[in-house]
Order: C-alpha cells, then sequence, then structure tokens
C-alpha cells in the first residue's frame, strides 16, 4: 500500500513538472519562429519601441 501511496505522489509531482515546461517550450519556439521569420526592419521597430517604453538607452 505504501509504495502504491509513493508511486502515485511521485507521478503527481512529475506530471506538474511537465506543464510548465511543455509551455515553455511551446513560447519560446513561438517566439523563435516568430523572430525567425520576421522583416529585419519589424524587428528592430519592436525592439525600438520596447527600449524607449523601458526607459533604455538604444542609440
Amino acid at each position: 500500500m505504501t509504495t502504491l501511496a509513493t508511486q502515485t505522489a511521485a507521478s503527481s509531482r512529475t506530471n506538474r513538472a511537465i506543464a510548465p515546461a511543455l509551455i515553455a517550450l511551446i513560447l519560446g519556439c513561438g517566439l523563435l519562429f516568430t523572430a525567425g521569420f520576421a522583416w529585419p526592419s519589424a524587428l528592430h521597430n519592436a525592439t525600438h519601441d520596447t527600449r524607449h517604453a523601458l526607459g533604455l538607452p538604444c542609440h
């Protein structure tokens, strides 16, 4: 009985650890492909505007 409870607890922890990793993987791939296929001027403008919004120097 204790072994079954231990296996169930370990399986539950593993499932909870997989979900955030899978979400991070999907978001990371989306960001990579979005940046990879975007026009260079669109990427520059997006980062330029973000830098100004955060108050960071850009030039």
